[in-house]
Order: C-alpha cells, then structure tokens, then sequence
C-alpha cells in the first residue's frame, strides 16, 4: 500500500489506460477521483469494482477542455477529499486527416483536450499542492509526440507540447515539493489500438522490437513508480512504455 492515505485525480480514468491508472492507484491505497466526460456507465462500474475491494473512489464528471467546468470539478474534489496529491492529466483524444484536409476545427478538437486539458487540470489543482508542500503531477504523452505519425499533426503536436510543459513544470516547482513527469506510452491494446485494421497493425508490431503491443497495467505501473516514495528523485522525465519502438 504505498499510497495509503494519498489522494487522486485521474482524468479520463474510466477506459482504456485512465482506468488502469485509477484501478492501480487504487490497489496502493490512493482515494481515487475518476474523471470522465459523458460514459457515466464505466466510471460507476469501476467505482463498484475498487469499492469491493476496500477502496474509495469518487465520480468527478467534467469537460476538460472547459476551464470553467473544470474548476467547479476541482472544487468537488477538495470538497470530498480536503486535498489532492496526485494528479494524472492522461484524458485524450484523436482526430485524424492529413495535414492538407485537417479544418480548424478538427485542430482545436484535438489540442484542446490533450494540451488545453492539462492546463486547466493542473492550473486548477497546483495551488493547493504548493500550499500543502507535496504533489505528484504524471502527464501521459505518447510516442507519437516524440516520432510523429502520418494523418496525426494535430495529435502529436498536442502530445509534444505536454512533454515541453512537463519540463517547465518540473523546473518550476520543483522547490516547492511537486514531482512533475510524464509517461509516453507506445501502441497499447486500447480501443483505440484494436480499432486498426489487422493489416495495419502486422505493419506496427513490425516496428516493435518487442513483436506486441503493451498492456493499459504495464503503463498503470510507471504512473504508480513516479507516485510512490521510489520516485521521489524523479521529475522532468518522460519515461516510456513502447516496446522498443522509440530508443
């Protein structure tokens, strides 16, 4: 139970590798906020799931991308848990085209979720955790961010610009007892990964010294690394989880 008596907040933490975060949290012994925007169903059933083992876990639903929403989720969470440890800024989304057919729109759908998100997640909570002297903050980034993909500028933008901010964070805070890091997974088995076609992704494993795509727990288990004492003399770093794919 290293992080008994810690608290969370786990954006996007009801699916794919959110959920594997706030389930491992969980297990350590952190109170768990699961934020999530409009799948009401997952997040109730995860919070089922870390209650029947012991745990608690709360429901934070709110956009994001929306600083107003944001704040007013903020204040929720303090109201319930009286203060917040950890932060795990990991909700995302894609929008795929090729640069030549990307709208605005298409621009801003994907930046201000990934990169806007954790601005207005981390502006909202950072306060609180210079005030308290303590505080983990593990951004979840991407390989894409740091090789770029075809179709993906507005993705890998975003995910590249929250690796910069995790640097500046880190530098910033640093004296003041905040751990800033982020975790660039590679091709894990999400939704989002089953969804390629099977050719495409014989072409992926391909490029993966390892031959398979990693598991949404193997991630879980760095963000828990960077909250427990043993990261302690860990900030700035982005650690990877991809295989091999990126070295």
């Amino acid at each position: 139970m290293k992080l008994e008596g810690r608290t969370a907040l786990v954006t996007g933490g009801s699916r794919g590798i959110g959920r594997a975060i706030s389930m491992a949290l969980a297990q350590e012994g952190a109170e768990v906020a699961i934020n999530y925007l409009s799948n009401s169903r997952a997040a109730e059933e995860l919070q089922a799931e870390i209650q029947a083992f012991g745990g608690r876990a709360i429901l934070a639903p709110a956009d994001i991308s929306d600083f107003p929403d944001t704040y007013r989720m903020a204040q929720q969470v303090l109201e319930e848990f009286g203060h917040l440890d950890i932060l795990v800024n990991n909700a995302g989304v894609t929008s795929d085209k090729t640069f030549v057919n990307m709208d605005h729109a298409t621009w801003r759908k994907v930046l201000s979720i990934n990169l806007d998100g954790v601005f207005n997640c981390t502006k909202v909570f950072v306060d609180g955790m210079v005030e308290q002297n303590y505080g983990r903050v593990v951004n979840i980034t991407s390989v894409i961010g740091q090789i770029g993909n075809f179709g993906q500028a507005n993705y890998a933008a975003s995910k590249a610009g929250v690796a910069a901010m995790t640097k500046s964070l880190a530098k910033e805070l640093a004296g003041k007892g905040i751990n800033v890091n982020s975790v660039a997974p590679g091709f894990i088995e999400t939704e989002m990964v089953t969804a390629i076609p099977e050719r495409v992704q014989e072409r992926l494993l391909n490029q993966i010294p390892l031959r398979r795509f990693g598991k949404a727990e193997e991630v879980a288990q760095m963000v828990v690394y960077l909250c427990a004492p043993e990261g302690d003399y860990v900030t700035g770093a982005e650690l990877e989880v991809n295989g091999g794919l990126f070295m």
